[in-house]
């Protein structure tokens, strides 16, 4: 036989055999798959998948320099030390999972395209999270409890307060109302452990605007709020039935000779911070 003719079946051998190691290999499941995620991070996975296409075990590498591998169980070790443990669709986190932090943190919920998405729980630095998320940030109805004890249960916008809730604190006081991007903003009602309370208006966290302010003592005043102090036109009432209606500035009543308190009367309390 020539050597043409040898080498010819030698070729024509080596590639009848690569062909059956590619088909035997594909029948088993190993798969290089790529995709792309819709914020433009491109993943590459080789190795095992299951009957649905799901990686199995095998490598996962990300255009934004991590890299995974894919566990026994089907789920991911992350080069960064994070592990995660649930559903997957394709190569990306989709459905049900719990995902734990190298530093810690812990989520356990829903996923959509490898990102926190649906409800879920989110333990992070002392903090919890219970409730709705969007694009990985609160969003939606849920509960926040901080490491030292304040809790509050409302709506949420973008990872802050926003909408309607209420904040118990870990002090004893409470305030229920609207909030703008984590801020007190429109009406509400703030309850402090002493027994002064007050209900009305809010501007980025202070009293501004209207309201009522009642203290522990049987005081009380209605009227114009600004910085948080009684500023404008009020009504101020001292446990004795005595009413001064008049000028308020800085939380001061402004006297004129025709609307000076009796004597006894002529201190007003001065409002508590919140």
């Amino acid at each position: 036989m020539s050597f043409p003719k040898l080498m010819a079946i030698i070729i024509a051998s080596a590639a009848a055999l690569l062909v059956i190691a590619v088909l035997v290999a594909y029948f088993c499941g190993v798969r290089y798959i790529t995709s792309e995620t819709g914020d433009g991070l491109k993943v590459r996975f080789f190795g095992i998948v299951d009957s649905e296409g799901d990686p199995k075990s095998g490598m996962i590498s990300y255009s934004d320099g991590k890299s995974a591998k894919v566990t026994e169980d089907g789920g991911l070790s992350y080069s960064s030390g994070d592990t995660y443990t649930g559903e997957l669709q394709g190569m990306l986190k989709h459905g049900t999972g719990k995902l734990v932090c190298a530093n810690g943190d812990v989520y356990e919920g829903q996923f959509e395209s490898d990102v926190i998405h649906g409800k879920g729980v989110l333990t992070a630095s002392g903090d919890k999270y219970e409730g709705t998320f969007v694009n990985g940030k609160f969003d939606g109805e849920g509960v926040y409890t901080s490491g030292t004890g304040d809790v509050y249960t409302g709506s949420f916008k973008e990872g802050k307060r926003h909408g309607s809730g209420s904040m118990v604190y870990s002090n004893g006081d409470k305030f229920t109302g609207t909030y703008t991007e984590n801020m007190k903003n429109g009406e509400g009602s703030y309850e402090w452990a002493s027994g002064d309370s007050y209900t009305g208006s809010y501007v980025n966290d202070v009293r501004e605007g209207y309201g009522t302010y009642t203290w522990a003592n049987g005081e009380s005043y209605t009227g114009e709020w600004k910085d948080n102090y009684m500023n404008g036109e009020g009504t101020f009432t001292w446990p004795s039935g005595r009413v001064y209606t008049g000028h308020f500035e800085n939380g001061v009543i402004v006297r004129t000779e025709d609307s000076a308190p009796e004597s006894g009367d002529a201190e007003v309390s001065a409002p508590i911070e919140g």
